[in-house]
């Protein structure tokens, strides 16, 4: 799993890049791009923040929305098998197969702590 670092309530999904032998940091959910790179977490807290802030600005500068806006909708394609299976456990818990997948993924974001405000 990547590790995430929140940044005045944005998160940066933070991975290693060998190539570089820096920590790689990339802001997720925003409508374009904001990414940062420091050779330590400290210097990457602060390369982080900086780059938030030269992003927001610019969005603020040219009238646009940072954050990405999602319809709820979007298509999933898996096995035949995983698709049956959970088509069963959907109909064993009296659910649509919607509403049974809509509850595993909150399920699996809350343990990750992705929360939204």
């Amino acid at each position: 799993m990547k590790n995430i670092l929140q940044i005045e309530g944005y998160r940066a999904v933070i991975s290693y890049d060998p190539e570089i032998d820096m920590f790689r940091g990339e802001f997720l959910g925003l409508s374009g791009g904001a990414d940062f790179y420091a050779g330590d977490v400290a210097s990457l807290k602060r390369e982080a923040e900086i780059s938030l802030r030269v992003y927001l600005d610019a969005c603020r500068e040219k009238g646009l929305q940072p954050l990405k806006t999602y319809s709820g909708k979007f298509n999933v394609r898996i096995a035949p098998r995983l698709h049956e299976m959970a088509a069963t456990a959907a109909s064993a818990e009296s659910k649509s197969l919607n509403e049974w997948v809509e509850a595993a993924i909150e399920e699996r974001a809350e343990a990750m702590d992705l929360k939204t405000a």
